[in-house]
């Protein structure tokens, strides 16, 4: 029983599950002949021997698993006038690959092709370039049409139709080049299924209202990639996030808490510093305070206007949907990833006022917000944030630091320090005390 523990714990039963779907996709790239980098979009594997890989996670997870490696992979950028001011993601995925190895020795699974995602973080379309610039591999791009304002149906509509003809194009290229044909059948199936997982995603992220939390933010971020950035079978997806999911909904049926003696709860709102991830179980022993997450993980909530919490919003995949041709599989998805103002909420990252609703919505106590000095897109706005929920009566915390996926610039013992001076400030001992 630890000091002050008030609720009953449990390890969560899915986690053998979700270590084994994980290790069989890693698996699957060294199988396969036929590697995408950056294109994390489910449409390509309705190609035969396709795997994609993309630098968030697989950077995210080199921080985490092997400092020695990341660092070597890191000074291999820098070597090649990559610097500092470059994304912490893009460094370690690029030094392995020009090391020519990965953290545990094996060859680095070089990029038959490179597919790159624009993003909030401009670095993301960087990262194709480079790859194209090591070996002389095909380029393409995604194109995510968006913009601000109110709605405008037929600029929507111009949207559309160039985001389907830049994806046929793509499509058909790649059939020419590579010899593979694409699968239409297999997209649709997984259409259906992204739809689904969806839902449940939604579903645990509402439970993450309940007190105690039955997860942490760690958990969150162990399980969020499965079948999205971490590519895995479709029907596999949906039963591991059914399961998930329910797991998840008993235990807050029965009050099992991720931190047993839960007394403050807290929240982010972009990645944590993967090297450092022994400050969550840091504020958990010492101080009972618990992350409840952040929008890079849980998205920011949807409310109605009577003020109810409704779930982060999925596209939905209605099943009596006509998809006859290929062409009205691409238009049907490109109106979900046609990024104007109705289909993604471009403003949950830039409005001042998107971590008010989230602090609101999981009944946080405070807020613990990273000014990284590189990856422009974790920044945006995010010192207005912290003010406007200062305003509101949230305590607010900033640290800096290199990036999520860069250690070089992170004073480690200085932010437990500065973690401890704002329990206190907040009238919290600690447990050890």
């Amino acid at each position: 029983m630890a000091k002050g523990q008030k609720w009953e714990t449990k390890p969560l039963d899915s986690w053998n599950r979700a270590k084994e779907l994980r290790a069989g996709w890693q698996k699957s790239i060294e199988r396969t002949d036929k590697v995408v980098g950056q294109g994390n979009n489910t449409w390509f594997l309705a190609f035969p021997a396709v795997q994609v890989i993309e630098d968030n996670p697989a950077g995210s997870m080199i921080a985490a698993k092997s400092d020695s490696f990341a660092r070597k992979s890191r000074l291999a950028c820098e070597v090649r006038g990559w610097g500092r001011e470059i994304c912490g993601y893009n460094n370690t995925c690029w030094g392995g690959q020009f090391l020519g190895y990965q953290d545990d020795g094996s060859k680095f699974p070089y990029r038959q092709f490179v597919v790159p995602i624009p993003c909030v973080c401009d670095s993301h379309t960087k990262r194709g370039e480079q790859v194209k610039d090591f070996s002389p591999v095909p380029r393409w791009q995604l194109d995510f049409s968006m913009y601000l304002g109110e709605r405008d149906p037929d600029r929507e509509l111009a949207m559309y139709d160039h985001k389907t003809y830049c994806t046929i194009k793509q499509v058909n290229d790649m059939e020419r080049i590579f010899n593979q044909e694409f699968d239409d059948e297999k997209l649709i199936k997984m259409m259906r299924s992204s739809s689904e997982v969806g839902k449940y995603r939604s579903d645990v992220s509402a439970f993450m209202r309940h007190i105690p939390a039955p997860l942490t933010a760690k958990d969150l971020y162990s399980f969020f990639t499965m079948g999205m950035l971490t590519k895995i079978d479709p029907d596999e997806t949906v039963r591991f996030w059914k399961m998930f999911r329910d797991e998840v909904e008993w235990r807050v049926q029965n009050n099992i808490a991720a931190v047993g003696n839960e007394q403050f709860r807290w929240m982010e709102a972009h990645p944590p510093p993967w090297h450092y991830l022994k400050y969550y179980r840091y504020m958990e022993q010492k101080y009972g305070a618990v992350c409840i997450g952040s929008q890079y993980v849980s998205g920011s909530p949807m409310m109605d206007l009577d003020g109810s919490f409704t779930g982060r919003a999925y596209p939905s995949y209605p099943s009596d949907t006509k998809l006859e041709t290929r062409e009205d599989i691409f238009r049907y998805w490109a109106g979900i990833e046609a990024r104007g103002p109705h289909t993604w909420k471009m403003d949950e990252y830039l409005r001042p006022y998107a971590l008010n609703e989230f602090a609101q919505t999981y009944q946080a106590d405070g807020a613990l917000l990273g000014l990284w000095r590189s990856g422009v897109g974790c920044n945006l706005t995010r010192k207005e944030q912290a003010k406007k929920l200062r305003e509101a009566g949230y305590s607010v915390m900033l640290y800096e630091g290199s990036q999520p996926g860069d250690r070089n610039d992170m004073d480690e013992m200085r932010f437990l320090d500065q973690l401890d001076d704002w329990m206190e400030s907040q009238g919290f001992r600690p447990f050890t005390d």
